[in-house]
Protein backbone atom coordinates (compact mmCIF):
# COMPACT_ATOMS: atom_id res chain seq x y z
CA UNK A 1 0.00 0.00 0.00
CA UNK A 2 0.86 3.70 -0.89
CA UNK A 3 -0.27 7.30 0.30
CA UNK A 4 1.52 8.76 -2.62
CA UNK A 5 -1.72 8.77 -4.89
CA UNK A 6 0.50 8.54 -8.07
CA UNK A 7 -1.26 9.59 -11.42
CA UNK A 8 -0.74 8.84 -14.94
CA UNK A 9 -2.18 10.91 -17.52
CA UNK A 10 -3.29 9.55 -21.04
CA UNK A 11 -4.34 11.65 -23.65
CA UNK A 12 -5.90 10.91 -27.15
CA UNK A 13 -5.13 13.19 -30.21
CA UNK A 14 -6.38 13.60 -34.17
CA UNK A 15 -3.62 12.54 -36.41
CA UNK A 16 -4.57 15.31 -39.82
CA UNK A 17 -2.82 16.54 -42.60
CA UNK A 18 -0.42 19.41 -41.71
CA UNK A 19 -1.91 21.92 -44.45
CA UNK A 20 -5.40 21.11 -44.15
CA UNK A 21 -5.98 19.97 -40.71
CA UNK A 22 -8.48 17.29 -41.81
CA UNK A 23 -8.20 14.19 -40.10
CA UNK A 24 -6.01 11.41 -41.76
CA UNK A 25 -8.08 8.61 -43.00
CA UNK A 26 -4.95 6.41 -42.66
CA UNK A 27 -1.68 5.92 -40.34
CA UNK A 28 1.40 6.81 -42.27
CA UNK A 29 3.75 4.19 -42.78
CA UNK A 30 6.72 4.19 -39.95
CA UNK A 31 4.99 6.67 -38.55
CA UNK A 32 3.98 4.98 -35.30
CA UNK A 33 6.95 2.83 -35.05
CA UNK A 34 9.07 5.96 -35.02
CA UNK A 35 6.65 7.75 -32.32
CA UNK A 36 7.36 4.46 -30.09
CA UNK A 37 10.58 4.26 -30.96
CA UNK A 38 11.47 8.30 -29.62
CA UNK A 39 8.70 8.11 -26.11
CA UNK A 40 9.94 4.81 -25.28
CA UNK A 41 7.06 3.14 -26.53
CA UNK A 42 4.52 5.72 -24.38
CA UNK A 43 3.09 6.65 -27.73
CA UNK A 44 0.46 4.12 -29.45
CA UNK A 45 -2.53 3.46 -31.59
CA UNK A 46 -6.15 3.52 -31.33
CA UNK A 47 -9.64 2.14 -32.55
CA UNK A 48 -9.24 4.28 -35.52
CA UNK A 49 -6.17 5.04 -37.50
CA UNK A 50 -7.11 8.77 -37.03
CA UNK A 51 -6.19 8.84 -33.37
CA UNK A 52 -3.43 8.25 -31.66
CA UNK A 53 -3.06 8.20 -27.57
CA UNK A 54 0.02 9.43 -25.34
CA UNK A 55 0.61 7.68 -22.00
CA UNK A 56 2.98 9.37 -19.15
CA UNK A 57 4.71 7.34 -16.64
CA UNK A 58 3.39 7.14 -12.82
CA UNK A 59 3.96 10.48 -11.21
CA UNK A 60 3.97 11.69 -7.32
CA UNK A 61 5.31 14.99 -8.48
CA UNK A 62 2.58 17.18 -11.00
CA UNK A 63 4.95 19.75 -11.86
CA UNK A 64 6.81 16.19 -13.50
CA UNK A 65 3.75 15.09 -15.06
CA UNK A 66 3.21 18.22 -16.69
CA UNK A 67 6.94 18.45 -18.05
CA UNK A 68 6.11 15.22 -19.35
CA UNK A 69 2.87 15.74 -20.93
CA UNK A 70 4.05 18.48 -22.52
CA UNK A 71 7.08 16.47 -24.13
CA UNK A 72 4.91 13.48 -25.23
CA UNK A 73 2.90 16.61 -27.45
CA UNK A 74 5.86 17.92 -28.90
CA UNK A 75 7.58 14.98 -29.50
CA UNK A 76 4.81 13.37 -31.40
CA UNK A 77 3.73 16.51 -33.14
CA UNK A 78 7.65 16.91 -34.36
CA UNK A 79 7.39 13.16 -35.60
CA UNK A 80 4.03 13.73 -37.33
CA UNK A 81 5.30 17.11 -39.18
CA UNK A 82 8.21 14.66 -40.53
CA UNK A 83 5.59 12.20 -42.02
CA UNK A 84 3.44 15.50 -43.27
CA UNK A 85 1.17 15.45 -40.19
CA UNK A 86 0.40 17.37 -37.53
CA UNK A 87 -2.30 16.19 -34.19
CA UNK A 88 -4.71 18.14 -32.82
CA UNK A 89 -6.13 17.71 -28.89
CA UNK A 90 -9.66 17.80 -28.65
CA UNK A 91 -12.84 15.98 -28.08
CA UNK A 92 -14.23 16.06 -31.39
CA UNK A 93 -12.88 17.00 -34.83
CA UNK A 94 -14.46 19.93 -35.91
CA UNK A 95 -14.84 18.72 -39.87
CA UNK A 96 -14.23 14.60 -39.34
CA UNK A 97 -16.50 12.78 -40.91
CA UNK A 98 -16.33 9.22 -39.57
CA UNK A 99 -17.72 7.39 -42.47
CA UNK A 100 -14.61 7.63 -43.68
CA UNK A 101 -12.95 6.03 -40.88
CA UNK A 102 -10.76 3.29 -40.78
CA UNK A 103 -10.29 1.14 -38.44
CA UNK A 104 -6.91 0.41 -36.75
CA UNK A 105 -5.65 -3.89 -37.44
CA UNK A 106 -5.33 -5.51 -34.16
CA UNK A 107 -7.28 -8.78 -32.95
CA UNK A 108 -8.84 -6.84 -30.06
CA UNK A 109 -10.22 -4.20 -32.39
CA UNK A 110 -11.51 -6.37 -34.93
CA UNK A 111 -13.64 -8.23 -32.36
CA UNK A 112 -14.84 -4.72 -31.32
CA UNK A 113 -15.62 -3.74 -34.33
CA UNK A 114 -17.37 -6.88 -35.01
CA UNK A 115 -19.58 -6.36 -31.95
CA UNK A 116 -20.46 -2.49 -32.27
CA UNK A 117 -21.09 -2.49 -35.87
CA UNK A 118 -21.50 1.54 -36.99
CA UNK A 119 -21.61 2.83 -33.36
CA UNK A 120 -17.57 1.65 -33.26
CA UNK A 121 -16.89 3.53 -36.40
CA UNK A 122 -18.83 6.88 -34.85
CA UNK A 123 -16.29 6.18 -32.54
CA UNK A 124 -14.12 9.24 -34.04
CA UNK A 125 -13.62 10.77 -30.15
CA UNK A 126 -10.68 11.77 -28.13
CA UNK A 127 -10.99 11.72 -24.23
CA UNK A 128 -8.62 12.60 -21.07
CA UNK A 129 -7.94 9.63 -18.76
CA UNK A 130 -6.25 9.85 -15.44
CA UNK A 131 -5.58 7.02 -13.29
CA UNK A 132 -5.32 7.42 -9.32
CA UNK A 133 -3.08 4.65 -7.28
CA UNK A 134 -5.30 4.54 -4.09
CA UNK A 135 -3.48 3.47 -0.85
CA UNK A 136 -5.74 0.01 -1.03
CA UNK A 137 -6.50 -1.36 -4.55
CA UNK A 138 -9.10 -2.95 -3.07
CA UNK A 139 -10.99 0.08 -2.24
CA UNK A 140 -11.47 1.39 -5.41
CA UNK A 141 -15.34 0.75 -6.58
CA UNK A 142 -16.29 2.17 -3.10
CA UNK A 143 -14.51 5.21 -3.83
CA UNK A 144 -15.92 5.04 -7.50
CA UNK A 145 -19.31 5.16 -6.25
CA UNK A 146 -18.84 8.29 -3.85
CA UNK A 147 -16.35 10.60 -6.41
CA UNK A 148 -19.98 10.05 -8.71
CA UNK A 149 -21.04 13.42 -7.70
CA UNK A 150 -18.20 15.09 -8.94
CA UNK A 151 -18.15 13.44 -12.07
CA UNK A 152 -20.11 16.19 -14.08
CA UNK A 153 -17.26 19.05 -12.99
CA UNK A 154 -14.83 16.98 -14.77
CA UNK A 155 -16.66 16.85 -17.71
CA UNK A 156 -17.46 20.46 -18.05
CA UNK A 157 -14.23 21.38 -17.50
CA UNK A 158 -12.99 20.01 -20.25
CA UNK A 159 -15.53 20.65 -23.01
CA UNK A 160 -13.76 20.53 -26.01
CA UNK A 161 -15.83 19.13 -28.58
CA UNK A 162 -18.71 21.85 -29.78
CA UNK A 163 -18.61 20.28 -33.41
CA UNK A 164 -19.31 17.11 -35.44
CA UNK A 165 -19.41 16.15 -38.66
CA UNK A 166 -18.80 20.30 -39.84
CA UNK A 167 -21.71 21.33 -37.76
CA UNK A 168 -21.96 23.29 -34.42
CA UNK A 169 -23.88 20.48 -32.04
CA UNK A 170 -25.67 23.27 -29.52
CA UNK A 171 -23.04 21.26 -26.92
CA UNK A 172 -19.85 22.15 -25.48
CA UNK A 173 -19.27 18.67 -24.93
CA UNK A 174 -20.94 16.62 -27.66
CA UNK A 175 -17.98 13.57 -27.45
CA UNK A 176 -20.17 11.78 -24.42
CA UNK A 177 -23.51 11.86 -26.34
CA UNK A 178 -21.59 9.66 -29.11
CA UNK A 179 -19.28 8.22 -26.91
CA UNK A 180 -22.47 6.72 -24.65
CA UNK A 181 -24.38 5.09 -27.71
CA UNK A 182 -21.29 2.23 -26.96
CA UNK A 183 -22.50 -0.22 -24.31
CA UNK A 184 -21.38 -0.41 -20.93
CA UNK A 185 -20.50 3.50 -20.94
CA UNK A 186 -21.82 6.30 -19.10
CA UNK A 187 -22.18 7.05 -15.04
CA UNK A 188 -20.95 3.39 -13.45
CA UNK A 189 -23.54 1.61 -11.58
CA UNK A 190 -23.85 1.71 -7.66
CA UNK A 191 -21.91 -0.76 -6.65
CA UNK A 192 -20.35 -0.11 -3.28
CA UNK A 193 -17.34 -2.67 -3.06
CA UNK A 194 -15.48 -4.65 -5.36
CA UNK A 195 -17.35 -7.92 -4.62
CA UNK A 196 -20.38 -6.42 -6.12
CA UNK A 197 -18.05 -5.03 -8.64
CA UNK A 198 -16.47 -8.62 -9.54
CA UNK A 199 -19.63 -10.42 -9.60
CA UNK A 200 -21.24 -8.05 -12.12
CA UNK A 201 -17.62 -8.59 -14.05
CA UNK A 202 -18.28 -12.45 -13.56
CA UNK A 203 -22.11 -12.66 -15.32
CA UNK A 204 -21.25 -11.18 -18.39
CA UNK A 205 -17.59 -13.27 -19.39
CA UNK A 206 -19.13 -16.10 -18.72
CA UNK A 207 -22.66 -15.06 -20.77
CA UNK A 208 -19.04 -13.94 -23.64
CA UNK A 209 -20.50 -10.71 -23.75
CA UNK A 210 -16.81 -9.83 -23.04
CA UNK A 211 -13.17 -10.94 -22.13
CA UNK A 212 -12.33 -8.96 -19.23
CA UNK A 213 -12.95 -5.59 -16.83
CA UNK A 214 -11.02 -3.90 -19.68
CA UNK A 215 -14.61 -3.55 -22.11
CA UNK A 216 -16.13 -1.62 -18.98
CA UNK A 217 -16.03 1.73 -20.69
CA UNK A 218 -17.65 3.49 -17.73
CA UNK A 219 -16.98 7.66 -17.53
CA UNK A 220 -15.12 5.89 -14.23
CA UNK A 221 -13.74 2.54 -13.73
CA UNK A 222 -11.01 0.24 -11.86
CA UNK A 223 -8.39 -0.40 -14.47
CA UNK A 224 -8.39 -3.96 -14.52
CA UNK A 225 -3.87 -3.94 -15.16
CA UNK A 226 -3.14 -0.83 -12.98
CA UNK A 227 -4.16 -0.66 -9.22
CA UNK A 228 -5.99 2.22 -10.36
CA UNK A 229 -8.94 4.28 -10.55
CA UNK A 230 -9.46 5.45 -14.01
CA UNK A 231 -11.57 9.06 -14.77
CA UNK A 232 -12.85 8.78 -18.53
CA UNK A 233 -15.38 11.56 -18.57
CA UNK A 234 -13.57 14.37 -19.68
CA UNK A 235 -12.77 15.24 -23.65
CA UNK A 236 -8.95 15.80 -24.41
CA UNK A 237 -8.37 19.05 -23.22
CA UNK A 238 -6.87 21.40 -26.36
CA UNK A 239 -4.13 23.12 -23.49
CA UNK A 240 -1.88 20.96 -21.35
CA UNK A 241 -2.65 23.33 -18.24
CA UNK A 242 -6.35 22.33 -18.44
CA UNK A 243 -5.50 18.34 -18.69
CA UNK A 244 -3.16 19.00 -15.36
CA UNK A 245 -5.63 21.22 -13.45
CA UNK A 246 -8.35 18.22 -13.89
CA UNK A 247 -5.95 15.67 -13.42
CA UNK A 248 -5.04 17.32 -9.98
CA UNK A 249 -8.72 17.84 -9.30
CA UNK A 250 -9.27 14.21 -9.74
CA UNK A 251 -6.04 13.32 -7.62
CA UNK A 252 -7.10 15.48 -4.88
CA UNK A 253 -10.75 14.14 -4.22
CA UNK A 254 -9.85 10.73 -4.32
CA UNK A 255 -7.26 11.52 -1.59
CA UNK A 256 -9.94 13.46 0.35
CA UNK A 257 -13.00 10.81 -0.12
CA UNK A 258 -10.13 7.78 0.91
CA UNK A 259 -9.66 9.73 3.77
CA UNK A 260 -13.49 9.96 5.10
CA UNK A 261 -15.15 6.93 4.38
CA UNK A 262 -18.35 8.78 5.04
CA UNK A 263 -18.18 11.44 2.74
CA UNK A 264 -21.12 10.41 -0.32
CA UNK A 265 -21.83 6.58 1.70
CA UNK A 266 -25.27 7.73 1.06
CA UNK A 267 -25.26 7.65 -2.63
CA UNK A 268 -28.78 6.24 -4.09
CA UNK A 269 -30.63 5.73 -6.86
CA UNK A 270 -32.12 9.40 -6.55
CA UNK A 271 -28.35 10.96 -6.08
CA UNK A 272 -27.16 8.74 -8.81
CA UNK A 273 -29.73 9.82 -11.15
CA UNK A 274 -29.36 13.81 -10.54
CA UNK A 275 -25.24 13.07 -11.30
CA UNK A 276 -26.57 11.74 -15.13
CA UNK A 277 -28.91 15.23 -15.10
CA UNK A 278 -25.98 17.07 -14.24
CA UNK A 279 -23.44 15.06 -16.70
CA UNK A 280 -25.80 15.98 -19.55
CA UNK A 281 -26.00 19.85 -18.13
CA UNK A 282 -22.31 19.67 -18.49
CA UNK A 283 -22.12 18.71 -21.77
CA UNK A 284 -25.29 20.82 -22.94
CA UNK A 285 -23.11 24.02 -21.45
CA UNK A 286 -19.79 23.31 -20.32
CA UNK A 287 -18.35 25.45 -17.24
CA UNK A 288 -21.42 28.28 -18.01
CA UNK A 289 -24.43 26.34 -16.89
CA UNK A 290 -25.90 25.15 -13.55
CA UNK A 291 -26.28 22.11 -11.65
CA UNK A 292 -29.22 20.48 -10.23
CA UNK A 293 -28.54 20.53 -5.88
CA UNK A 294 -30.56 20.00 -3.06
CA UNK A 295 -31.13 24.17 -2.57
CA UNK A 296 -32.26 24.03 -6.25
CA UNK A 297 -30.18 25.22 -9.17
CA UNK A 298 -26.49 25.84 -8.86
CA UNK A 299 -24.18 27.44 -11.15
CA UNK A 300 -21.18 25.48 -11.46
CA UNK A 301 -18.83 28.02 -11.03
CA UNK A 302 -20.34 28.18 -7.13
CA UNK A 303 -19.95 24.60 -6.99
CA UNK A 304 -16.53 24.42 -8.38
CA UNK A 305 -15.44 26.78 -5.75
CA UNK A 306 -17.34 24.81 -2.81
CA UNK A 307 -15.34 21.56 -4.29
CA UNK A 308 -11.81 23.34 -4.61
CA UNK A 309 -12.13 25.22 -1.01
CA UNK A 310 -13.26 21.94 0.34
CA UNK A 311 -10.25 19.95 -1.23
CA UNK A 312 -7.49 22.20 -0.60
CA UNK A 313 -5.90 20.67 1.91
CA UNK A 314 -5.37 17.30 0.08
CA UNK A 315 -4.23 19.16 -2.91
CA UNK A 316 -1.52 21.30 -0.38
CA UNK A 317 -0.20 17.69 1.08
CA UNK A 318 -0.03 16.09 -2.44
CA UNK A 319 1.63 19.30 -4.14
CA UNK A 320 -0.58 19.98 -6.65
CA UNK A 321 -2.89 23.01 -5.06
CA UNK A 322 -1.51 25.85 -7.68
CA UNK A 323 -2.42 23.21 -10.59
CA UNK A 324 -6.10 22.20 -8.88
CA UNK A 325 -6.87 25.75 -8.88
CA UNK A 326 -6.53 26.64 -12.33
CA UNK A 327 -9.73 25.12 -12.45
CA UNK A 328 -10.81 28.56 -11.19
CA UNK A 329 -9.48 30.22 -14.50
CA UNK A 330 -10.90 27.33 -16.56
CA UNK A 331 -14.36 28.02 -15.30
CA UNK A 332 -13.33 31.44 -15.65
CA UNK A 333 -12.26 31.98 -19.01
CA UNK A 334 -13.87 29.51 -20.45
CA UNK A 335 -12.76 25.85 -21.93
CA UNK A 336 -11.87 24.66 -25.45
CA UNK A 337 -15.18 24.49 -26.69
CA UNK A 338 -15.67 28.41 -25.66
CA UNK A 339 -12.63 29.20 -27.87
CA UNK A 340 -13.44 27.58 -30.68
CA UNK A 341 -16.66 28.76 -30.73
CA UNK A 342 -15.66 32.15 -30.16
CA UNK A 343 -12.96 31.86 -33.11
CA UNK A 344 -15.80 30.10 -35.34
CA UNK A 345 -18.41 33.09 -35.00
CA UNK A 346 -16.16 35.67 -35.49
CA UNK A 347 -15.54 34.23 -39.39
CA UNK A 348 -18.63 32.87 -39.68
CA UNK A 349 -20.14 36.26 -39.73
CA UNK A 350 -17.29 37.71 -42.27
CA UNK A 351 -16.97 34.50 -44.61
CA UNK A 352 -18.71 31.18 -45.31
CA UNK A 353 -18.85 28.22 -43.05
CA UNK A 354 -16.35 26.44 -44.76
CA UNK A 355 -13.47 29.13 -44.01
CA UNK A 356 -14.81 29.59 -40.54
CA UNK A 357 -14.57 25.00 -39.28
CA UNK A 358 -10.67 26.05 -41.11
CA UNK A 359 -10.06 28.94 -38.57
CA UNK A 360 -11.38 26.70 -36.10
CA UNK A 361 -8.66 23.93 -37.14
CA UNK A 362 -6.03 26.05 -37.56
CA UNK A 363 -6.77 27.90 -33.60
CA UNK A 364 -6.92 23.97 -32.67
CA UNK A 365 -3.25 23.17 -34.30
CA UNK A 366 -1.27 25.98 -32.62
CA UNK A 367 -3.11 25.59 -29.27
CA UNK A 368 -2.37 22.18 -29.03
CA UNK A 369 1.08 22.99 -28.84
CA UNK A 370 1.15 26.29 -26.97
Amino acid sequence: MTDDYKIGIEEEYFLVDATTKSVARQMPPGFLEAAKAATGGQIGGEFLQSQIEAKTLPHTDIKTARTELRHLRQTVAKIAAEHGHAILAAGTHPTADWGKSQQTEGLRYDAVMDDLQMIGRRNMLCGLHVHVELPDPDERVDVMMRMLPYLPLFVALATSSPFWRSRPTGLKGYRLAAYDELPRTGVPELFRNKDEFDAYVAALVKAGVMQDSSYVWWSMRPSLHLPTLELRAPDCPTLVDDSIAIAALYRSLARRLTRNPALNADMNVVTRAIVIENKWRAQRYGVHGTFVADSGAVPITEILDQVIDETSSDAAALGCLTEMQRCHTIAGAGTSADAQLAVFEAHDKAEDRTRALQAVKDWLAVATLQ
